[in-house]
């Protein structure tokens, strides 16, 4: 909205901050939605398949932008979260806004605006990681889930969670025992200085993780999928900052 502002009209999918969007189930509105769609934004990296499916059996020729194709980031170990990562939502603007332009090129001119200015708040959000890097940075930190690491190694964090147990939280599969007692020696040995839960993935193993984090005073900084109620881009990351922050200390 930011970019194409009056101008487009904005349908989000995935979209329920209180569900976890791996689950998510796409059916015939989002069908619908998709054969309807001028330009569609996915993030890619196998988080939503159901997108290039549907489009293709809808015989669309929407303007498909691929968030993760277009953030460069790649490779067997991706990380498919680069909503956190504010270089590749730079890159994402700046097509977006030619997207638009081709499509409507009497308000070139203002889309082109909008993505100048979208950046530059996208510019005050990394010098605030640069400042977190200058005060704090390698200290550890822990997280249920890889979904803010972006943010958090921009901010010269080091992530210490055993990787087994944040891709079985990730998969949906069960933590191993062992696996569970090294992360929650991360709290008690003060070996991070915060942990980042994911709210929309939460289990027995994330619970007891987050209540290690809290019996050891450790900071907790919730962290989501998808957009909160009423936000939007850069509030969502400029509050994910401010958690980071007061973490911190």
């Amino acid at each position: 909205m930011r970019i194409g502002g009056a101008a487009v009209t904005v349908t989000s999918i995935i979209s329920d901050p209180s569900a976890d969007p791996h689950s998510y189930e796409a059916n015939t509105r989002t069908q619908l939605a998709l054969s309807q769609a001028d330009l569609v934004v996915e993030n890619g990296g196998g988080y939503d398949d159901f997108v290039d499916t549907m489009l293709k059996s809808a015989d669309s020729d929407a303007k498909v932008l691929n968030a993760v194709t277009i953030s460069g980031k790649g490779g067997e170990d991706l990380n498919e979260h680069v909503w956190y990562d504010l270089p590749s939502m730079g890159k994402l603007a700046d097509e977006v806004g030619r997207a638009l332009s081709e499509r409507d090129s009497g308000k070139a001119a203002t889309f082109t605006a909008n993505v100048a200015t979208f950046k530059q708040k996208l510019r005050a959000l990394e010098q605030t990681e640069t400042e977190i890097k200058a005060a704090h940075g390698g200290a550890g930190v822990a997280v249920t889930e890889p979904v803010p690491l972006y943010l958090l190694e921009a901010c010269g964090l080091t992530d210490r969670t055993p990787a087994e147990f944040s891709e079985a939280i990730e998969e949906g599969t069960d933590v191993p025992a062992a696996v569970l007692q090294d992360t929650l020696d991360l709290f008690t040995g003060k070996r991070v200085a915060l942990l980042a839960y994911n709210e929309q993935t939460t289990g027995p193993e994330t619970e007891k993780v987050l209540q290690a984090a809290k019996d050891n005073q450790v900071g907790v900084v919730p962290v989501t999928e998808t957009l909160p109620a009423g936000s939007d881009y850069v509030t969502w990351m400029g509050a994910n900052l401010a958690a980071v922050k007061t973490a911190l200390g």
